[in-house]
């Protein structure tokens, strides 16, 4: 009924992309299968739980064409641990499932496609195409501000737009947002949709290659789709109006500074020393000439600590959640950063000449010490 034959690590690599969409919970039995549908010229694996869907070409040989369901994590599993040579897969008409490596020999039940729920079949005619590692890069630089409650479900999830032939990433947990932009090389249609935070994540990590390899993006009402050369990653889309951004996003600033990007954020990392969880000690950053003094003060201890900057207005004391400046300072590549501030109680940015990123900050209310 099937009979595959193919190496250890074309299937390892092939299962690894088709776990991600696999449901840990469900009470749908058969969205916990791997589809191995080898009914054409090409092996698929094929993975579903209603939100994400995963397609996947496997290399291999097809010796008798066919179709089977196996348990995902159990299948998995087994060819983790097999030798590094040559597995053959052979299924019989009643879905017995045979998996041969070497001297190494399992045999599990299979089941029927008969339940299986396909990827959805959408249209192709509108498509963005970039670079995968400009793609996985612009989502490593927003993620971490995509609350991760579900309080407001669109704040679970990233805006992506295209407009102005400009593709904007934008995230945001209520506490910060977090914006990068990017030119695109020639005329898109513009698109606006919401897509969850955990496609995102499954997405960054399945796009391993570089400048030089692309992902085709297609989108339709309900759906998104990432194509690869051998994947394809289907995605449902959050329904509803993302948030005004541009609205929340200011140029009005009283101080200025430019800090060195490595020495400030090795200061946040020393401060979270004292930044006990559920304590919300602010790190209180203070302005004086061209000197940026940082302290905290914990139940643990308190820590002190000054360095140089260049600095254009008003001096200025102000609070902050250090690991939500430190989040910001990773996933920015420049040696000196700007950040822009009005005053104690208002958000700062942090951003570039040509914003091609923006982060927004709410400040900690302090009792300032003057």
């Amino acid at each position: 009924m099937l009979k595959i034959i193919c190496s250890k690590a074309s299937l390892q690599k092939s299962i690894n992309i088709s776990l991600r969409a696999v449901p840990s919970k469900t009470t749908m039995n058969i969205l916990e299968c791997v589809l191995v549908d080898a009914s054409s010229n090409k092996i698929r694996f094929i993975t579903n739980d209603m939100e994400l869907g995963i397609e996947t070409i496997v290399e291999g040989n097809i010796v008798e064409k066919g179709i089977v369901a196996l348990d995902a994590k159990l299948f998995s599993e087994i060819i983790r641990k097999l030798p590094d040579d040559d597995v053959s897969i052979s299924v019989d008409d009643r879905y017995t499932t045979q998996i041969t490596c070497g001297k190494a020999n399992f045999t599990i039940p299979g089941r029927s496609r008969e339940d299986f729920v396909y990827l959805p079949i959408l249209e192709k005619d509108d498509v963005l195409t970039i670079s995968q590692f400009t793609l996985r890069e612009m989502i490593r630089q927003t993620i971490f501000s995509i609350a991760v409650n579900e309080s407001n479900r669109l704040m679970t999830g990233e805006l992506f737009e295209i407009k102005d032939n400009i593709l904007r990433l934008v995230s945001l947990d209520g506490h910060r947002i977090s914006i990068r932009r990017m030119p695109l090389k020639r005329d898109y249609k513009d698109h606006k949709v919401i897509l969850p935070g955990k496609t995102l994540n499954e997405i960054m990590k399945i796009l391993v290659g570089d400048v030089d390899e692309s992902v085709n993006i297609y989108f339709t009402e309900n759906h998104i789709l990432f194509e690869t050369e051998d994947t394809m990653i289907v995605s449902r889309l959050i329904d509803g109006d993302y948030f005004r951004i541009d609205q929340m996003i200011s140029n009005d600033y009283e101080t200025h500074i430019r800090v060195n990007r490595r020495v400030f954020l090795e200061c946040m990392d020393r401060s979270t020393l004292f930044a006990r969880e559920g304590e919300k000690r602010p790190i209180i950053l203070s302005t004086l000439e061209n000197q940026l003094l940082l302290h905290i003060d914990s139940s643990l201890g308190s820590m002190n600590e000054e360095f140089d900057i260049e600095k254009e207005g008003k001096d200025i004391t102000i609070g902050f959640n250090p690991r939500f400046l430190m989040d910001a300072l990773k996933v920015i590549d420049e040696d000196e950063v700007d950040i822009y501030l009005v005053n104690s109680k208002s958000p700062c940015f942090i951003r570039d000449f040509e914003e091609k990123y923006v982060y927004l900050i709410l400040p900690i209310n302090i009792n300032n010490p003057s």
